[in-house]
């Protein structure tokens, strides 16, 4: 019986998956995620002057020495609006998009169950964002490699590391950028089950998403700082010293989940309690 239900459970998340992965608006979030360090690259290259330290992005300034850094860059760039702007579509379309189509109903009489049917869900969302955060990766890394020498690359701490070992970093780096979204994915779902309006669910996703930023920014709010889901967004550059700085990602990991446990609550309570049908 247990084994029946896990092959359930399986099979639900690959059709999910593959649904995803087969909608022209995935692959044209992916494609517009990848051209943002594309962009920079090519503003920088053809630039007249080099961009200058401290100004702009961080490291952008390091651009022009190793090009593995436009996907550095990239990713600065965009984890603070376009990845969540993404994500948060995806997310905020779970149910309520189903539920829009009229496709939910379906959904719930097949053995699945609603339980299982949100966790595939999130799950699937969790791979859109490795998805995006590695769509900005391979696009950054494409045109460094276009447009820039690649060789040894220094890190914050000081010291000089090779393409392979940076390479690696960078994937390391789009994994810490997959688990500071989860906490938003998880947001988005809980919003999907609150309507049959996907984009509803998606437009307050993403406004949260700004939102918590603006708190961040305030320094009357430093109490508040630590609970919001974004604090440790930006933490990925500890990634970039030798020794590796892990405090960062484990005190985002950790608050990700306790996002990911009190928001995956709530949708189970609206779920499996309400007519999200109606």
């Amino acid at each position: 019986m247990a084994r029946t239900s896990r092959g359930v459970g399986v099979r639900l998340f690959r059709s999910e998956v593959g649904v995803l992965f087969r909608r022209w608006r995935t692959w044209a979030m992916l494609a517009a995620l990848a051209a943002v360090p594309v962009l920079i690259g090519l503003a920088v290259r053809f630039s007249p002057t080099p961009p200058a330290p401290g100004r702009g992005p961080a490291f952008l300034d390091q651009v022009t020495h190793n090009g593995l850094f436009a996907g550095v860059v990239g990713l600065i760039v965009s984890t603070p609006l376009f990845l969540p702007l993404t994500v948060g579509v995806v997310a905020g379309d779970t149910i309520a998009g189903e539920a829009s189509l009229g496709t939910l109903r379906y959904l719930l009489t097949a053995p699945a169950g609603r339980v299982r049917l949100l966790v595939v869900k999130f799950a699937a969302t969790a791979v859109f964002c490795a998805a995006a955060a590695l769509a900005v990766v391979v696009g950054g890394v494409l045109v460094g490699l276009a447009l820039f020498p690649v060789g040894p690359a220094t890190l914050l701490s000081g010291d000089a590391v090779g393409p392979g070992e940076a390479g690696g970093r960078l994937v390391l780096m789009a994994g810490y950028v997959t688990v500071s979204l989860l906490g938003l994915a998880a947001i988005g779902l809980f919003a999907s089950t609150l309507t049959t309006a996907p984009v509803g669910a998606m437009a307050a996703t993403v406004v949260l998403a700004v939102v918590a930023q603006v708190l961040g920014a305030l320094d009357q709010l430093d109490w508040l700082h630590p609970w919001l889901f974004t604090e440790h967004w930006l933490g990925v550059a500890d990634l970039l010293r030798r020794p590796i700085a892990w405090g960062s990602f484990g005190e985002n990991a950790l608050l990700q989940a306790g996002y990911v446990a009190l928001f995956g609550a709530l949708a189970y309570g609206r779920f499996t309690t309400k007519d999200v049908l109606s």
